[in-house]
């Protein structure tokens, strides 16, 4: 047996474990062995862990089979039908039908004949559960050792009777007589291979591997897949919080590896289920091994937590969690004061009825046998009020009777919850469809509790939350240990014969709980009894009555022996342990009330005699007194604060200036701009879903509203805010003058008048409907209680309920204009199954850094509650989250004097009690600093001496958290009286802050900050702790949760030795440690500041000596050491726990105070060296550098700003050179100066030699380090604590009071989870209680249940949140004005100096139409005045029109792709829109409407034959139903006839008559199509051209809106093409309706025929208001308006004569137009943009097809030419809106060879014939056209910049670039054309001419000698006959090298090109 710790307990039985360990024990010379149950739950979890971490990855492979997911693809698809079996057949179990026996134990000695490729399985039949049928299988249709590879399928044999060939299992398992009512599957059937062993006997081996198929099933009907991201589940409802049986969607699965575990032992439910117990808390010596074989990680659990456990903690907290689901939770009682004090520890089951009861502890009314009495002085003897947990009880739920003293024990049925949840655990399991699993048992579930009793240290309390992980652990266990077997053997060789596992049996269970307890030393006690709890009960009071318990901490009961079903409690008797639990079952409400009952009636009293008797010299308050009386009239020097260095730098007036302190401006940071960008984003996204949830069109300005608790502070504080954030200014809210009062309404206090103020808000956002109201949720995880509570308890407190009455009303519920927003740092109870907030609109803090790269480069660091928990690891000097362990012990040691009071009570009196005898100390009585602790002897000196060091006495500020207000104002009574007492009342004030009321501070004090921070205003107070920097204080913060209040920089203490420690959850922990955040500047690293300059007493802590006796000779004879704390603690003491290097001793108390009083002037040496902070650059650590730096005082770095959000700080730019400070002479090894007892001298001379600069403030030093956090003992270790992915324990605590977990089946946090995963964890694993505001939401029917408009700003606490969301407002409004407003182009007219000066002018200015007689008489100006046509080439007309400096002005290449001019205008009511536009009222108009079915169109073909192109053109209509009343039919949805067009007699003003057609390409989104209102709501048609491949894009997003499909050999063609169609077709359609309307006797002239071809582009119309000075005058002025379209269309429909003008247009909007433009009001001119079009007059002119670019110019040249009127309407214009997609931009020239883009450039464009050059993928016409743009002076090098020697263009425009001229002629017959003969050209330019181009022609033009000739034709033949015919070579000669063609493969019909020179 001794050789049982050599590995070889994996397979021994459990009871021998146990004797091998007790045999160990005996011969161990060690006082506590290793615990057995250490042994194998170390070896199980490694191994569990390890393969865990491989087994996860199984589940993402594909899986062929879905276990029992549905049936095998080779077996039949419906349910099993059971055959009968033949007639005559055998049907025993265990044979097959033939009769053979095939069960293993016949056949284990029988031959068996296997075919090749096949194995031996055993397959199990369920009725026969203890043997195996031995079948043949051919192993293809077995997995391999991973689970693979297994073919679908079945191929085996009977080895009974030899039949062979069963090809499905379902038959074969008829054969084999398994006997089913399920569809057979081999993987539920098959489960081992059978081998043969030493003795060639076959047995059962391994597992066969299939994948996991049992847990399979499970997994996937729990949780289908993770892409069920962000819902759990429908089954995961309200209902799993509070049936007793979990439902299915609740629990998570087991994670898909968890059946590879490693090697199991016996029990491997115990084997799992320890660890947890080491992990309770801290390194007791018990657990030393354990820790050190620290467990390898888990795998990182999916955002779903799908993933079980990841691994035990490595320490624990001690508390059970209070934060349980209260049972009478359901209904707040009277009061709030009868809540029930049974709650279970975060279990989702309601304990079950008839545990609700009154306030005093429950019991059942059915007496269980005899009753039990409470002795009556048990509280005196116990010194604590025991806790009995019941465990399990008999079957009728009765718990023995107790009577008497009930007083004095509290019974809780918390433990009796966490029993049945984990027998819950496996129940959910069967649910999912797997064969019975059975639960842990009762007896293994006692021994489990047990074990981890014993395990906890004497300084730890039980936490429920291990409990439950214990369970789950060990039940997890037991399920994985044959797979885990198998894993371990090779898959072939003969695995030993396993042994089935024991299970522990009742009889056997007091004997194994009382030998588990043996070794504990008798901290844990164990009574059997016999008949019923009831003996158990009174024993254990005699016991206690005895004194037999005194050192035990738990007593276990059992009765086991009667029945099978076992009773078991357990009762919590160690002093320290039960009050801690018993004081957690209180209420919040209940430990009010019962602090307050103390005070009241004065039990307290005995506190303070108690106190008295302490000191030698008699009460403390006798030696005030005398103190007092003594030293009236003159106060110490020592304390003066007037002692001002003489080095300090005075300013101007002779006032002492410090440079330290300076109030930083308002501004923004990066971190907080990305945090409202990411707001702004989640507004727009919820805008632009598909919901219509939020119109953010139709919103014009941005209101808000803020709302936060009734907490004074945090109001002024959010004031101050919004008045300096400048939002209200920014919004349009307020003037720039505004009042404080003004500022209110924005702001809103939730407290009994918020209802009259939030009804003003409402009525406000119904009025304003087109305001968007942001109503903003600040602390928004304050008062989460449901408006229900408050109807049934309304007369209890008028605010419970407020924030869901108000919030959650149904009007802002349903306003389509109020977004909410919900702003916290702690999320958690927003995040439940019940939320209102998708997960979709919850906006994270980000983090700063992602993969090593700073994201958001500040100058200032975040500090908050993981840095305060880095601080505390090694690597650092002391850490900055400490506990005073000297404060612990005196609390605990008065705890047991006093066990009627409660703890809180106790703490604030001793912690007072310190403050006041460490002020004492400070101020010159030296002896009282016995009777105080370091910590507070350090808070105070540095509070009191540290306005010394500042010329302008700046202090710093100590944070006393009270939670309780009783008891804070006993603290602020009895510190000013001792205060008062000393005459310290000039030196620090002390400021009681309460919620409710504002701050009040001392009338000095004031002075001082007003001096400060220069304000002049007589009755300015401090409002807000921020203003109170530098003020030296003792703010003593009460209320039972800080309410989002900021601190100033200068807090340098952080005391939280008082926050109720008892009552932990995630979210109270981490707000009372938030109010430490700070921000620490980027300049110096924390860690170097930290490591190297010793923060305060570090000199004394290190050269103390560890007296462990006397470090607690305070608590006289009450405690010995080993109840005060584990007693390994003390190693890791030295950083951690600053009191344990104590100086309480009287030997080293010179080194504390000295004679303080003996040494005036100056602090003495002895504070000197006690507090090197005080003394400024004395700090020794920092000497060297200070030495270097004599101005230091002048301008130290701020490095610190601690602030509320918005008003992050700006560093003072000062000296930073010699910042880093290199610590020489106190460092850790320098502790020798103590031993050698020269402390205080020792460090003298360094001091002495550094005085003259010892002006350094406070504020530097405060202003470089977070402050200094003192935590209670048990928070501390909850904080430090992590689990094994490096989590804070803290942080897997039950997130919030109101909340409960929805299965104790759940798997851990991980510290890898992000912000999202975590809150994607809490969404699945959390339910409200019924007390919360969300508990009814999942009710509403909708099945999400998120509410659409609202969203979730979380981020840590004093980050800048509120600064964030008011930046937010500011964007978002910024964005709404941005939306109302447009980028219109804004760029003069060009060349208008080359304008036609004619002598002829049309005298009319206040024409309203054109007389056409005298418009005739106009000259056309061909010069191009078109800003976008700035590039282009000029058109000469008259040769003196342009002298050769003029015009083309040659820019530099990259001012021609400068941005174009734009300027920004506001859209007004008459605008045109794109898609993103939706309104009320043109819902209809786009097809968004009711009665307008979506998307009903029809699609018609409409074909004309036109002669140019040679063919017939084809074109499609999609005629949406609601536009068909504007076509003619054949027939009620027949042919398509026409399109109706109107008579030029008809004056109604209801419609506009020409149809509108607008070409668009690449625009679906953003074209302005939706021309409602610019129409103002007139009839109107309007047709969008489009190209066939975009036609379902443009469908999809303009439903209602007719489409002309261009046919698909346009696809590729440029927007010549589309004006070329929609003129032939607008001609074509008006010959039909002349030809229809002429049988209704309508003459074909008064058909009106005109259309508008219009930009997608145009966005606002305008008209100028001309007021002429006098008749005829020419003096006028002139204004400029936004009109409808409807209005300018009707004006020039209106045109007298109107069918005269074959082009009306108007001019291009620019705000510098001048009154030179609008003087004349029409002009004949070109015409672009938007232009009406009479297609009757220009029936014989054509738009070219093939153009690209300038096709406008060229066709206004050809219609002038034509000898028709083109008429600019000079007094409208129209603005084009800048759109930077689509359009001419969506064409792309790219090789068409290579894959990649590489730039082409325009020279590229054309090649010679033949060559091997790159061909381009774009069409040759676009090739042309570019390449003559920035390359025709290749072709026409005379012509460059010669404007008087233009080219000449015959019969078209070309762009050739800007430095070029052209000449235009047209070759027609009778066109009009300018007069060449003064002309002599520089070149000839023949595109594509025709036959009126002739030899005599050409003939009439004059060529310079050398002018060149550029023919261009479609191919090489027609290039030659075109030469022939046109008789060039007579004068211009051509060489071969001279052709070219455009750099196009040859199917993509290249042009050709061929030039020549004059002759």
């Amino acid at each position: 047996m001794g050789n049982s710790y050599a590995g070889q307990l994996k397979t021994t039985r459990f009871e021998e474990v146990l004797h091998n360990s007790i045999e160990a024990s005996l011969r161990s010379s060690s006082l506590v062995p290793r615990p057995v149950f250490s042994q194998l739950y170390l070896e199980a979890e490694q191994q569990l862990s390890a393969l865990e971490g491989r087994g996860c990855a199984v589940d993402n492979e594909d899986e062929e089979e879905e276990g029992e997911g549905g049936p095998e693809p080779t077996c039949p698809p419906n349910a099993c039908q059971v055959h009968p079996p033949p007639e005559g057949c055998c049907t025993v179990d265990g044979f097959c039908q033939a009769g053979k026996d095939l069960r293993l134990v016949s056949l284990s000695s029988e031959p068996i004949d296997v075919p090749a490729g096949f194995l031996l399985v055993g397959a199990k039949s369920p009725s026969l559960p203890d043997h195996l049928l031995v079948c043949a299988v051919d192993k293809r249709f077995l997995p391999d050792d991973n689970g693979h590879n297994a073919l679908l399928g079945f191929s085996g044999n009977c080895v009974g009777c030899g039949k062979k060939g069963f090809c499905y299992f379902t038959e074969f398992s008829n054969h084999i007589n398994l006997k089913l009512t399920t569809q057979p599957k081999k993987q539920k059937h098959l489960k081992y291979y059978l081998v043969r062993n030493a003795q060639g006997a076959l047995t059962k081996g391994p597992l066969i591997c299939w994948k996991g198929s049992e847990f399979r099933s499970r997994q996937t009907s729990a949780n289908t897949c993770s892409g069920s991201l962000f819902l759990p589940s429908e089954s995961s409802g309200p209902l799993a919080a509070f049936s007793s049986e979990p439902v299915p969607g609740a629990t998570p699965s087991i994670p898909m590896g968890a059946q590879q575990a490693g090697p199991a032992s016996e029990h491997p439910s115990l084997a799992a289920a320890v660890g947890p117990a080491v992990l309770n808390g801290k390194d007791s010596p018990k657990h030393q091994q354990l820790v050190k074989n620290d467990l390898s990680a888990m795998p990182r659990p999916s955002a779903l937590g799908i993933l079980s456990n990841s691994g035990p903690p490595k320490k624990r907290h001690k508390g059970w969690s209070p934060e349980s689901p209260s049972a009478a939770d359901a209904g707040y009682s009277q009061g709030g004061g009868n809540r029930a004090k049974c709650e279970s520890a975060g279990m989702s089951c309601v304990p079950q009825v008839g545990l609700v009861g009154p306030a005093s502890v429950t019991f059942p009314a059915v007496a269980s046998g005899e009753p039990v009495s409470v002795p009556d002085n048990l509280l005196q003897i116990c010194k604590a009020k025991p806790v009995i947990f019941k465990g399990k009880y008999d079957s009728h739920g009765n718990f023995p009777y107790l009577c008497g003293n009930l007083n004095d024990v509290v019974v809780s049925p918390l433990l009796y919850t966490c029993y049945q949840n984990s027998q819950s655990i496996s129940r959910a399991y069967e649910q999912c469809g797997a064969s019975a699993v059975q639960p842990i048992s009762e007896e293994m579930q006692l021994l489990l509790t047990v074990y981890y009793l014993v395990q906890l240290a004497a300084d730890q309390v039980p936490l429920m939350e291990d409990l439950e992980q214990i369970f789950l652990r060990s039940w997890r266990e037991s399920h994985l240990t044959e797979i885990r077997q198998y894993q371990q053997a090779p898959p072939q060789p003969c695995p030993p014969a396993p042994s089935a596992a024991a299970p522990v049996t009742s009889a056997q269970l007091p004997w194994l709980a009382g030998l588990a307890a043996s070794s504990c030393n008798d901290s844990v006690h164990v009574i059997e009894c016999t008949y019923s709890l009831a003996e158990g009960l009174s024993e254990m009071f005699r016991l206690l009555i005895e004194g037999k318990l005194a050192k035990t901490n738990y007593v276990v009961i059992v009765r086991a022996c009667r029945s099978p079903a076992i009773d078991s409690c357990v009762a919590v008797t160690g002093k320290y342990q039960a009050r801690i639990l018993s004081e957690s079952l209180l209420t919040p409400a209940e430990y009010q009330k019962e602090v307050s009952y103390e005070l009241v009636t004065g039990k307290v009293d005995s506190l303070g005699a108690f106190f008295s008797t302490l000191c030698p010299e008699g009460d403390i308050d006798t030696l005030l007194d005398k103190f007092h009386q003594e030293n009236q009239g003159h106060i110490p020097s020592s304390l003066t604060a007037s002692s001002v260095p003489k080095s300090a730098s005075l300013d101007v007036g002779g006032a002492p200036v410090c440079t330290s302190y300076n109030l930083e401006p308002h501004h923004i940071r990066p971190f907080q701009l990305a945090v409202a960008q990411k707001l702004l984003s989640h507004v727009c996204s919820i805008a632009d879903s598909s919901t219509q949830n939020l119109d953010l069109g139709s919103f014009e300005k941005v209101d808000f509203l803020i709302c936060i608790p009734p907490s004074e502070v945090t109001y002024q504080q959010t004031l101050f805010h919004v008045w300096h954030s400048g939002v209200l200014l920014e919004l349009g809210l307020e003037k720039e003058h505004m009042t404080k009062q003004r500022v209110e309404q924005y702001v809103l206090k939730l407290d009994a008048e918020a209802q009259t103020k939030f009804k003003s808000f409402l009525q406000n956002s119904f009025q304003n409907p087109h305001t968007l109201f942001v109503l903003i949720h600040d602390h928004a995880h304050w008062d989460l209680v449901s408006s229900a509570v408050h109807n049934l308890y309304a007369q209890s407190d008028p605010a419970v309920g407020l924030v869901d009455r108000l919030l959650n009303c149904r009007e802002v519920k349903e306003a389509p204009n109020i977004v909410t927003l919900h702003v916290t740092s702690f999320p958690y109870a927003l995040q439940t199954q019940h939320t209102l907030i998708s997960p979709y609109n919850e906006i994270h803090w980000p983090a700063s850094y992602s993969n090593g790269v700073d994201l958001y480069p500040e100058n200032k660091k975040y500090f908050g509650l993981s840095e305060f928990i880095e601080s505390t690891l090694s690597g650092h000097s002391l850490p900055l989250l400490r506990y005073d362990s000297s404060f612990e012990a005196m609390v605990t040691a008065l705890g047991k004097r006093f066990p009627r009071l409660h703890s809180a009570v106790i703490r604030t009196f001793v912690l007072v009690q310190h403050y006041a005898a460490a002020m004492m100390a400070v101020s010159g009585l030296s002896q009282m600093k016995d009777y105080t602790s370091v910590e507070t002897l350090e808070i105070t000196q540095n509070l009191i001496n540290a306005p010394k060091q500042c010329p302008c006495g700046h202090g710093l500020m100590v944070l006393l958290r009270v939670p309780c207000l009783p008891l804070a104002a006993v603290a602020y009574e009895r510190l000013a009286h001792v205060r008062a007492r000393l005459a310290l009342e000039e030196h620090f004030e002390i400021i009681l802050g309460n919620p409710s009321s504002g701050i009040t501070v001392g009338k000095h004090f004031v002075k001082q900050l007003k001096m400060w921070q220069k304000i002049e205003a007589a009755e300015w107070r401090p409002q807000t702790y921020l203003e109170l920097e530098g003020l030296p204080c003792i703010l003593i913060f009460s209320g039972t949760d800080p309410h989002g209040e900021s601190l100033p920089r200068s807090l340098r203490y952080c005391d939280l030795r008082l926050i109720n420690s008892s009552c932990l959850v995630r979210t109270a922990l981490e707000q009372e440690l938030g109010l430490a955040a700070y921000f620490v500047s980027n300049e110096v690293p924390l860690e170097k500041g930290a490591r190297h300059e010793p923060l305060e007493s570090d000199a004394e802590k290190l050269s103390s000596t560890d007296n462990e006796d006397e470090e607690l000779h305070v608590c006289l004879e009450t405690g010995s050491t080993s109840e005060k704390r584990s007693p390994v603690k003390r190693e890791r003491s030295r950083s951690h726990d600053s009191a344990s290097s104590s100086l309480s001793s009287k030997a080293s108390s010179s080194a504390l105070c000295g004679e303080s009083s003996a040494q005036p002037g100056a602090p003495s040496q002895g504070e000197r060296a006690r507090s090197p902070q005080l003394c400024g650059p004395l700090e020794e650590a920092r000497a060297p550098g200070e030495r270097q730096r004599p101005q230091a005082s002048r301008g130290p770095p701020s490095v610190i700003s601690r602030h509320s959000p918005g008003l992050a700080s700006q560093p003072d730019p000062g000296p930073r050179a010699s910042q880093k400070s290199v610590q020489v002479s106190v460092t850790p090894s320098s502790s020798q100066l103590s031993s050698s007892g020269s402390s205080p001298s020792s460090v003298a001379p360094v001091a002495g030699a550094l005085i003259p600069q010892a002006s350094q403030c406070s504020m530097t030093k405060a202003c470089r380090q977070p402050p200094v956090v003192f935590l209670p003992k048990l928070v501390y270790d909850m904080v430090t604590a992590t689990d094994s992915s490096g989590l804070p324990k803290a942080a897997s605590l039950l997130p919030s009071h109101s909340v409960v977990w929805a299965s104790s089946f759940r798997p851990l946090l991980s510290k890898t989870m992000t912000s999202t995963e975590q809150s994607l964890y809490y969404r699945q694993w959390t339910v409200p209680r019924p007390s919360h505001m969300d508990y009814g939401n999942r009710a509403e029917g909708r099945v999400d249940g998120f509410h659409p408009r609202r969203l979730l700003l979380s981020g840590p606490p004093q980050i800048g949140k509120t600064g964030a969301y008011l930046q937010f407002l500011s964007i978002l409004s910024r964005m709404l004005i941005r939306l109302t407003e447009v980028d219109v182009y804004d760029e003069e007219e060009i060349n208008i100096h080359l304008r036609e000066e004619s002598d002829w002018h049309y005298l009319q200015l206040s024409d309203p139409w054109p007389d056409l007689e005298l418009f005739k008489k106009l000259p056309f100006d061909y010069i191009i005045h078109d800003p976008k046509y700035e590039d282009a080439s000029l058109i000469c007309s008259h040769l003196r029109s342009i002298k050769s400096e003029d015009g083309g002005v040659s820019r530099k290449p990259e001012e021609l792709h400068a941005r174009r001019q734009t300027a920004r205008m506001r859209l007004s009511k008459y605008a045109a829109y794109n898609t993103y536009h939706h309104c009320e009222q043109c819902h209809q108009y786009l097809g968004f409407h009711p009665r307008c079915q979506l998307y009903e169109s029809t699609l018609h073909a409409f074909a004309f034959s036109y002669s140019v192109l040679g063919e017939e053109v084809r074109l499609h209509f999609i005629i949406p139903k609601s536009k068909e009343h504007h076509f003619v039919f054949s027939q009620p949805g027949g042919q398509l006839e026409s399109m109706r067009l109107p008579l030029v007699t008809d004056k109604s003003h209801e419609y506009i008559k020409s149809p509108t057609f607008t070409p668009t390409t690449g625009r679906h989104e953003h074209g302005l199509f939706n021309l409602f209102h610019a129409m103002d709501g007139a009839s109107h048609l309007h047709v969008l051209v489009v190209k066939e491949y975009e036609m379902a894009i443009y469908k999809k997003y303009w439903p209602n809106h007719i489409m002309l499909v261009l046919p698909s050999i346009f696809n590729s063609a440029g927007v010549g093409a589309a004006h070329f169609l929609i003129k032939e077709l607008s001609y074509h359609n008006l010959e039909l309706e002349r030809n229809r309307q002429e049988e209704l006797g309508i003459k074909p002239q008064d058909i009106w025929p005109f259309i508008v071809i219009s930009d997608d582009s145009c966005v606002m119309w305008n008209v100028v208001d001309i007021d002429c000075g006098g008749e005829r005058s020419r003096e006028f002025s002139w204004s400029e308006r936004n009109v409808s379209l409807k209005h300018v269309m009707q004006h020039i429909e209106a045109s007298p004569n109107i069918t005269h003008y074959a082009l009306i247009g108007m001019r291009k909007w620019s705000s510098k137009t001048g009154s030179g433009e609008v003087r004349e009001p029409f002009s004949r001119c070109h015409v672009h943009d938007f232009i009406v079009l009479n297609v009757d007059l220009t029936q014989n002119v054509q738009y070219n097809q093939n153009r690209f670019m300038c096709d406008d110019v060229d066709f206004n040249l050809r219609v002038h030419s034509a000898g028709l009127l083109l008429c600019r309407f000079n007094r409208f214009s129209v603005m084009k809106k800048q759109i930077a997609v689509g359009g001419h931009r969506s064409f792309h020239i790219t090789s068409k060879v290579s894959d990649n883009p590489v730039a082409i450039v325009p020279a590229q464009y054309i090649c010679a014939p033949d060559s091997k050059h790159t061909f381009l993928a774009a069409p040759a016409q676009l090739l042309l056209e570019k390449f003559l743009q920035h390359h025709s002076h290749r072709f026409f090098p005379l012509s460059l910049k010669n404007h008087s020697h233009p080219v000449l263009s015959v019969d078209c425009y070309l762009n050739l670039g800007s430095q070029i001229s052209v000449c235009y002629v047209s070759s027609r017959p009778h066109s009009q054309n300018i007069s060449c003969s003064d002309f002599a050209f520089s070149g000839l330019l023949l595109y594509l001419c025709d036959s009126f181009v002739g030899a005599s022609f050409l003939k009439k033009f004059h060529f310079l000698k050398g002018a060149t000739l550029c023919v261009i034709c479609q191919d090489r033949n027609s290039l030659r006959q075109t030469v022939v015919r046109l008789e060039l070579e007579d004068e211009w000669q051509f060489r071969l090298r001279d052709e070219f063609q455009t750099a196009n493969a040859k199917e993509d019909r290249p042009l050709f090109f061929l030039t020549g020179r004059h002759i």
